[in-house]
């Protein structure tokens, strides 16, 4: 993939990094795994991956001086930006988890799975494989494997204002926004880079996509 711009996998201590920098590898991406605000100025692509708790990552992409170059670029350069997991939550206005405002980029909020009687026997966290459906076309989910199937690991998920910016949804006892998309930016709730061939599809059509 000569030519195509580096892709700044973000290193805030939070992440699952080296399982996304292999996959990228293997699909001939170039990327690195980095916190230095310069390396991610020049990225032609961002990855912000995330396990953890709300406040916790915000409080380290701020004590790392990162919100404002990643403001910069994503908002002002307008760079494919890619969020997963709680990478994917950071984008919303407000988490149930925590205090902390999150980066606002969606209109969205996280909130704790609840459901009725029905379903409890329902464990929280929601973990292990999980079929999406697409709502959305994108570049992010094009020429996908038939029925889609994502690995998951969350107690939390993110709740969409606007449903134009719901990409795909799965269903855990209720029906969840599993993935977002606002222009160049998206986030998964899933984890691509445990998803096996469903996860190298999204990652390499995000590392093919127009810088």
């Amino acid at each position: 993939m000569g030519g195509t711009p580096v892709i700044a996998i973000v290193d805030y201590g939070m992440g699952n990094l080296g399982s996304i920098h292999n996959m990228l590898n293997r699909i001939g991406a170039d990327s690195v795994v980095t916190s230095d605000p310069g390396v991610i100025g020049s990225a032609g692509k961002i990855i912000l991956p995330g396990v953890g708790a709300f406040d916790r990552a915000m409080e380290s992409l701020r004590g790392l001086g990162l919100l404002p170059v990643l403001r910069e670029k994503v908002l002002g350069e307008r760079t494919p930006f890619l969020g997963i997991c709680l990478g994917m939550q950071l984008l919303s206005r407000r988490s149930e988890e925590g205090t902390l405002p999150g980066l606002g980029w969606i209109d969205a909020e996280v909130v704790r799975f609840r459901w009725d009687d029905g379903h409890a026997g329902l464990k929280v966290p929601h973990m292990g494989w999980n079929t999406i459906e697409v709502r959305t076309p994108s570049p992010l989910l094009h020429d996908m494997y038939p029925t889609p199937r994502f690995y998951f690991v969350h107690s939390y998920h993110v709740r969409c204002a606007d449903e134009g910016c719901v990409l795909a949804t799965a269903r855990y006892g209720i029906t969840f926004h599993a993935a977002v998309v606002q222009g160049n930016i998206m986030g998964t709730q899933f984890h691509p880079e445990k998803s096996h061939k469903f996860g190298l599809k999204l990652l390499q059509n995000f590392a093919e996509m127009s810088a």
